[in-house]
């Protein structure tokens, strides 16, 4: 039960990072503490990571990590060392903590119905009322609470994030039309992908350079031999979704990144790309799977475009602007 719950829940929870072209606008009002720590301090708590002026206690960590571990197991994906995984887990955790802050500094909160409805729509989504989620998530050892907490801050992520970044994103007809000879008569082929990335620094030195080269050589030399993609990608993998084993999900060709559009369609199911080179590093793609390839009307064909296109160009952005995000705070690990 409690593996396979928090596997679901984590699914069901990032359906509040759907794709930002089909977000509805949120309603964000006031300056009420959202920073709530949803954890008690226990007495040999223990701060494992300053950043900024914000902190990450142990307890979090532990907590997170607990969760992390849950939900891999529900992926079937095996994790990595205890190390590889605190690590990974909280570099993340740093990276949300940046956001949050900025989110402060933005003076952006939750409307309580706003979250009182994305709750309800987890736990619908789950097939239960919202007492049965509560007593579900009791049995599996987490809380409303918890989970409404994490939902506000999520919440509170994508409003920073459509400021930050989509609200200065455009798609011009140029670039629809691009799209649309680049996608020909396979407008509804979708691709699902893993992804790991060797990340370099802005302006990386040659020795950056070449240890990173060295890095994604090796893994790739792994998993030639046989490893398991998912369980490299969770140890190794600088990428956003290191920790859901590498796993980008269904994407068309107009949701690819730019530098995967030419190569993903001629990879077989089950291969992986040689080591590939952009201004965020090195990466290996995967093809897991394929669907579709039929045609679609022209109409459809132009607004779903316009939706990949944009979705495309915020992805790319949000990339670049949480390693300027990471580049610029103070952070102190004490691990």
């Amino acid at each position: 039960m409690r593996s396979r719950f928090s596997a679901s829940l984590a699914v069901v929870l990032s359906l509040l990072a759907l794709p930002l072209a089909a977000q509805a606008q949120s309603q964000f009002q006031g300056q009420g503490d959202f920073r709530a720590q949803p954890f008690e301090r226990q007495a040999l708590d223990r701060i494992v990571a300053v950043v900024n002026q914000g902190a990450i206690m142990a307890s979090e960590l532990d907590a997170r990590l607990a969760q992390v571990r849950s939900q891999l197991a529900g992926r079937g994906i095996q994790a990595p060392s205890d190390q590889e995984l605190r690590a990974q887990v909280l570099e993340r955790m740093i990276v949300e903590e940046l956001q949050l802050q900025r989110a402060e500094e933005a003076n952006l909160s939750v409307d309580d119905t706003e979250l009182n409805r994305a709750v309800r729509s987890v736990a619908e989504s789950n097939g239960m009322s919202l007492e049965q989620f509560a007593d579900a998530l009791e049995a599996d050892g987490l809380s409303l609470a918890l989970v409404r907490e994490d939902i506000r801050r999520e919440l509170l992520t994508r409003e920073l994030i459509q400021r930050q970044v989509a609200n200065r994103i455009t798609i011009s007809e140029r670039e629809v039309e691009r799209f649309l000879a680049q996608q020909g008569e396979a407008g509804d082929a979708r691709y699902r992908l893993g992804h790991i990335l060797v990340a370099l620094p802005r302006s990386p030195s040659s020795q950056q350079v070449q240890q990173a080269q060295q890095r994604v050589r090796q893994l790739s030399e792994e998993l030639a031999a046989g490893a398991d993609f998912g369980a490299l990608a969770a140890a190794h993998s600088d990428g956003g979704q290191a920790l859901e084993g590498g796993d980008l999900g269904w994407r068309t060709a107009g949701e690819l990144p730019t530098l995967f559009v030419d190569l993903v369609p001629t990879l077989a199911v089950g291969e992986v790309s040689e080591p590939l080179r952009s201004p965020s590093g090195f990466h290996l793609v995967k093809l897991v799977d394929r669907q579709g390839g039929q045609a679609m009307p022209a109409e459809a064909q132009r607004q779903q475009a316009q939706e990949r296109l944009f979705q495309r160009k915020v992805n790319e952005e949000i990339e670049t602007w949480l390693q300027e995000l990471r580049s610029q705070a103070f952070v102190d690990i004490r691990l």
